[in-house]
């Protein structure tokens, strides 16, 4: 604890800035495969349902990313594991490229597969560093991070609408992703401290053993259940939200990227604001209103036949489900005693609604059709409002 006290404010804002580049990554790279993906589907020549069972390769890496990466962590540090994620996602946007360029979805797949890997090691690890943070600079920064993220998936979406505009193969704008990720992991991740979450766990387990059932905490269970509705409104909008305009209002794929970037322009505005609100008004009365925006804002998108109103719509989703992730991770870590493990399970559940529940929305979506596939969404995201009382902050006696 004493390392807290040691931490100058430049030291600080340098570590908080690395974090918000290597935040931005995951979500760059997420967006400009989705916003290809109407393309994708075409060039492959496969349906929805297919297309579903082809994302599951993502979901399927993303699990064992996400399983795997406190224990990476225990091991190395959280660091060393950014570095290596951000290595793995390069790697699978090159095989997602060649298997495109040749037009073989079982490539697509391994790369997904890969992606995947990357992608859930680098979710957990940000998100333990940024737990970190928040508690040595003793105010709300996660959803800051979490904006940062949204940040990169409107720059992915953005590059991706222009590359879609100027027929840019897709090999070649994936490409060009790679070099930005690479380029921006090497400038930052020398600003982040070696071995944070190693010094947690090992030093949480001198004073608690870390005999902490997690399955037997009522609070910390319904925190999973607010991270997982909100983080499958947020990923099902990632995965489908571009597709679902095209195939349900029949429009061409640079209208479909276009409402897609409504809703991430939506969950930034939420989080780049949403430690102000959660400072004077509390996690509860806060998440309670957006759920609420959320809710209507879903209601529109599937009941709606006017593109105007349906967009209206997605911006309301997108705001409604913008702190529901970020909020969750720093109710988990309220309580130092096995904080970590505690944001590691949140992240997990988290995530896996996030990665693992949008494949299955679009398998369902091929037989009812991917709008009305989003009424699973709605419910979830009606749930997590009823129970979000389960974050209000504890008050905790050193």
């Amino acid at each position: 604890m004493s390392n807290h006290t040691i931490i100058s404010k430049k030291e600080l804002i340098l570590r908080r800035n690395a974090l918000f580049a290597v935040f931005l990554l995951p979500g760059m790279t997420f967006a400009s495969w989705v916003s290809r993906t109407p393309e994708i589907r075409e060039i492959l020549d496969i349906s929805t349902a297919m297309m579903g069972w082809i994302i599951f390769g993502l979901a399927f890496g993303s699990i064992f990313g996400l399983l795997s990466a406190n224990r990476f962590i225990l091991k190395t540090g959280g660091r060393f594991v950014i570095i290596s994620s951000i290595i793995f996602l390069s790697i699978g946007l090159s095989i997602i490229s060649i298997g495109i360029l040749i037009a073989t979805s079982t490539i697509v797949f391994l790369g997904l597969v890969l992606f995947g890997v990357g992608y859930g090691l680098v979710e957990v690890a940000t998100n333990v560093e940024g737990a970190k943070l928040e508690k040595i600079a003793k105010k709300t920064i996660l959803p800051a991070l979490h904006a940062s993220f949204s940040a990169g998936t409107l720059v992915g979406a953005g590059l991706g609408a222009l590359a879609i505009f100027i027929q840019l193969p897709i090999y070649i704008h994936l490409s060009f992703i790679i070099v930005i990720i690479l380029t921006i992991v090497w400038s930052a991740y020398r600003f982040i401290p070696e071995g944070t979450g190693k010094f947690i766990i090992t030093n949480e387990k001198i004073k608690t053993p870390l005999k902490v059932n997690l399955w037997k905490e009522k609070r910390t269970l319904l925190i999973c259940l607010i991270v997982l509705g909100m983080a499958f409104a947020e990923g099902s909008a990632n995965d489908w939200l571009p597709l679902a305009i095209v195939d349900g209002f029949l429009v061409e794929p640079t209208i479909g990227t276009a409402i897609y970037a409504i809703f991430l322009s939506a969950m930034f505005l939420g989080r780049i604001s949403g430690g102000y609100f959660l400072d004077k008004y509390g996690r509860v009365i806060v998440l309670r209103i957006l759920a609420g925006l959320a809710i209507i804002g879903l209601t529109l998108v599937i009941l709606s036949t006017n593109l105007v109103f349906a967009s209206i719509g997605v911006a309301l989703w997108g705001l409604g489900a913008s702190l529901g992730f970020p909020v969750s991770l720093s109710a988990a870590s309220d309580d130092p005693r096995g904080a970590v493990a505690r944001v590691g399970f949140v992240s997990v559940a988290g995530y896996l609604a996030f990665l693992v529940g949008p494949p299955i929305l679009g398998i369902i979506g091929e037989h009812i059709g991917l709008i009305n596939a989003m009424s699973i969404v709605l419910v979830l995201v009606i749930i997590a409002g009823i129970v979000s009382h389960s974050a209000k902050e504890l008050k905790m006696t050193d």
